[in-house]
C-alpha cells in the first residue's frame, strides 16, 4: 500500500510534473491518516505554493471562518486533510480572471490513493466548481449554485460549497442565502465531528 510519502515522490517524478520538480517547488496536499474531515479544493495559490501549505491565503482565512476553527486546529490538529485538485500553483489567467484551472488529469491520477490513507474521513467538502464537478459527477448537467443551494442532497458523504475567494464576494451578496443558511449548516457539521 502506498504512504503519504511515496505519493508525493510519484507526484514529483511525474514528468507532466517535471518543471515544478526541476524548480524545487513540492506538490501542496496534506493527508494525516487521522483526518476526520477533508477540504478538496482548487489549485493552491502561489502563496500557499511558497508557503507549502494548502489555503494559506485570503481564501483560507475565509474557510476558516466559514467553519469557525483556528489556524491551529486547521492544520495541527490531525483533524483535517487539505487535497486539492492540483498540488502546485499554475499561474494566473490574464486579465485577472482567476488562476489557471487544475489540470483534468490530476485528481483521476493521484486522488484515489491519497483517499484510501484516510480511513476516518466523517466528511468530504467540496470547496469550488471543479471539486464538485469531479466528486459528484457533475460535468454538464448542474450550475455549481444549485449544487451548493441543496447540499442536504449530498450529505452525509460531501458538502459542496463555493470557493471561498475574493472572487465570490460579490456573489455571496447577491446570494444572501449561502451565509445564511448553507455557512451555518457546514459550521454545524463541522463542529459536531470534530466534537466541538
Amino acid at each position: 500500500m502506498d504512504t503519504i510519502e511515496s505519493i508525493t515522490k510519484q507526484i514529483m517524478d511525474d514528468p507532466r510534473d517535471a518543471e515544478f520538480t526541476k524548480r524545487g517547488e513540492k506538490p501542496v496536499f496534506s493527508a494525516p491518516s487521522t483526518a476526520l474531515i477533508t477540504i478538496v479544493g482548487q489549485s493552491p495559490s502561489l502563496d500557499a505554493q511558497t508557503r507549502g501549505l494548502c489555503w494559506n491565503d485570503r481564501s483560507g482565512d475565509t474557510l476558516r471562518k466559514w467553519l469557525d476553527v483556528d489556524k491551529e486546529t486547521f492544520y495541527d490538529s490531525g483533524k483535517f486533510a487539505l487535497v486539492p485538485m492540483d498540488f502546485y500553483y499554475l499561474g494566473d489567467v490574464p486579465g485577472d480572471k482567476g488562476m489557471e484551472e487544475p489540470r483534468e488529469w490530476v485528481a483521476p491520477t493521484y486522488h484515489p490513493e491519497i483517499m484510501k490513507l484516510l480511513p476516518d474521513v466523517k466528511l468530504t467538502i467540496l470547496a469550488g466548481s471543479n471539486a464538485v464537478k469531479y466528486y459528484l459527477n457533475q460535468w454538464s448537467k448542474a450550475r455549481l449554485e444549485d449544487t451548493v443551494k441543496h447540499f442536504q442532497e449530498y450529505l452525509p458523504k460531501y458538502f459542496p460549497i463555493v470557493h471561498p475567494s475574493g472572487r465570490t464576494d460579490i456573489w455571496r451578496t447577491e446570494h444572501p442565502w449561502f451565509d445564511e443558511t448553507v455557512v451555518p449548516a457546514l459550521r454545524e457539521h463541522v463542529h459536531a465531528i470534530l466534537g466541538k
